[in-house]
């Protein structure tokens, strides 16, 4: 292990030691909010020590097997303690490496999944829909529940647009990365002479901010526009305006909701899309001047990216990021997305790695 690495983990253990101090301290309960953020620093801290510590128990026992080679009669079981030692370490290294990437505080937080319809009219809306289906099947297989926000369908099936909540622990860590252009490669329905057309999408995920972490909106800065209800939805719907929409007015963005007939909810749920749009739109300024002089392997999610291609001929899915090419399309699109998100966490990792080692060098 490089000295730059145990020095951080030596800090760890000092650190630990002053939260332990201060925990114990009746009155630090009396701030709630301050208790809990150094309750929960405590754990991953004391986490982070006790492997440390483990490493470091390796490493005085593959200095006491070293020591057993000189002994004729204990040479075999030392060479055996010394393999398992080296295993245990190497192993034990890696860990304690990724443990000190430094967390995306938002991925723990539920998401907003905005999939829009781009080049190609209606097969692009249909494709859309494919997109949602493929989101929606995996929610339900993490146990994430899922709520449509608002939805804009296409004649023929499909989306022009559509804004689903997807509410679950790690929802936005593991969906992040869908945040680009995504590009389809088949023969459309509507397609008579069998002809393969490109058509392509966009996809948005933004983390759903905290009620004490929500920007501060003027009222002046809004305009808050009713309107009834498209799409199905029988009489009530067409009879009552209880569709919202709001505009930033400086920023020009826009939130829609008229999954609710309730304005009040509609109104609501439309501005808790609106406040993850703004926030998103400064962290994406924020990292875009911090990123400036450094490369990003899994993009930045800018909406022009054009991040992956879902080839139906073939049956295959390729993310132009990493360069992952899986030929299991159709269990894809049923929801099965766990080895194209694995292969991209693994890969941010791989590279926040090599930007730590760059620090330290």
């Amino acid at each position: 292990m490089k000295d730059s690495l145990r020095q951080q983990f030596e800090r760890l253990g000092f650190r630990l030691a002053e939260l332990d101090a201060l925990l114990a301290d009746g009155s630090i309960a009396a701030d709630m909010k301050r208790y809990r953020a150094l309750t929960k620093e405590q754990a991953e801290v004391s986490g982070l020590v006790e492997r440390y510590r483990r490493y470091q128990r390796h490493e005085a026992d593959l200095g006491a097997a070293r020591e057993m080679l000189a002994d004729p009669e204990m040479a075999e079981m030392a060479r055996e303690e010394i393999a398992a030692n080296e295993a245990a370490l190497a192993a034990l290294d890696q860990e304690l490496q990724l443990a000190l990437v430094p967390k995306d505080p938002d991925d723990d937080r539920n998401a907003f999944l905005e999939i829009r319809a781009g080049t190609g009219g209606d097969e692009s809306a249909l494709f859309a829909g494919d997109l949602a289906r493929m989101y929606l099947r995996y929610a339900d297989s993490q146990g994430w529940r899922s709520e449509v926000m608002s939805e804009n369908a296409s004649d023929l099936g499909g989306y022009k647009e559509l804004v689903v909540r997807i509410e679950g622990s790690g929802a936005y860590g593991r969906l992040k990365f869908e945040s680009g252009g995504h590009r389809v490669q088949r023969v459309p329905a509507t397609e008579s002479q069998g002809r393969i057309h490109t058509s392509a999408c966009t996809v948005a995920v933004l983390p759903e901010p905290d009620e004490a972490e929500e920007i501060t909106l003027n009222p002046a800065d809004l305009r808050i526009d009713t309107f009834r209800a498209s799409g199905a939805g029988g009489q009530h719907i067409n009879k009552t305006d209880s569709a919202i929409r709001i505009t930033h007015i400086p920023t020009g963005l826009v939130a829609e909701c008229q999954d609710d007939r309730s304005q009040h909810r509609n109104k609501a749920k439309a501005m808790a899309v609106l406040q993850a749009r703004l926030r998103d739109k400064e962290r994406v300024e924020r990292e875009a001047k911090e990123a400036a002089t450094r490369k990003g392997l899994i993009g930045s999610g800018d909406r022009s990216d054009r991040i992956r291609t879902y080839n139906f001929p073939q049956g295959r899915l390729t993310d132009h990021r990493i360069n992952l090419t899986l030929y299991k399309l159709g269990q894809i699109m049923d929801g099965d997305l766990g080895d194209v998100i694995q292969g991209l966490q693994a890969a941010q990792a791989a590279e926040q790695l090599a930007q730590l080692e760059e620090g330290r060098a």
